[in-house]
């Protein structure tokens, strides 16, 4: 018998955000081993918010964030407003980030002023080479060869926001470009700042993040 197409939602749920991941999801191993990472980061995080301590308005948790900017790279989200999009509704980003269903996501442009700050504290290169401790300490690494990786991600921004950066229009509008000359030194994104203009091969020049996996070891299975 074929079944109506209606949509009945209860008042409330009984299920948590846990239920929802598959037990053998391997968001779940990652998880706990960035856990650990987070956990022994924690004197790192309280000398970076020392300055705030009189007041003022709670941040982004930097263990979230550093979750969450793992997610970005892990899933390969072109940008942080649509990370902060598909956190909205993805119940496995939520889970992962540590965010319950009814917590608020974080603007963009706020998610990007916390982000800096873990950057310019060299927070992110700390958890890193945690990480990286971690796997050793585990036995999951081995120096048995040497590659070298890179990729160009799109951003989620187009050619319409590579604006100057000394706000002169370049004397067009419309996004007509023909004819000028832009680059990096001279012009960036308005929409995603942190993203440059690359070209692959043969393609056309593209606003893209460029990143580079240099390991010395291959990862055993644990």
């Amino acid at each position: 018998m074929r079944g109506p197409d209606t949509f009945t939602e209860g008042l409330f749920t009984m299920r948590r955000l846990d239920d929802f991941v598959p037990a053998d999801h391997p968001l779940r191993r990652i998880r706990v081993m960035v856990n650990e990472v987070l956990a022994k980061m924690d004197g790192l995080f309280s000398r970076m918010y020392e300055a705030d301590i009189k007041g003022g308005r709670p941040s982004i948790a930097p263990e979230k964030l550093l979750r969450a900017m793992l997610l970005q790279i892990l899933f390969s989200v072109r940008s942080e407003r649509q990370l902060m999009e598909q956190t909205q509704y993805n119940m496995l980003f939520r889970w992962f980030i540590g965010l319950a269903m009814d917590d608020a996501v974080w603007v963009p442009t706020v998610f990007s002023k916390n982000r800096q700050r873990l950057i310019e504290h060299d927070a992110v290169v700390a958890f890193f080479n945690e990480v990286l401790e971690t796997a050793e300490n585990k036995d999951w690494l081995s120096g048995e060869h040497f590659s070298v990786d890179g990729t160009l991600i799109q951003a989620w921004a187009g050619h319409k926001s590579f604006v100057r950066k000394d706000g002169d229009d370049d004397g067009g509008s419309g996004g007509d470009f023909k004819g000028q000359r832009r680059s990096n030194e001279t012009h960036k994104s308005k929409t995603d700042p942190d993203s440059k203009l690359y070209r692959k091969g043969k393609t056309a020049s593209e606003l893209r993040y460029m990143g580079h996996t240099l390991p010395n070891c291959s990862t055993k299975n644990p």
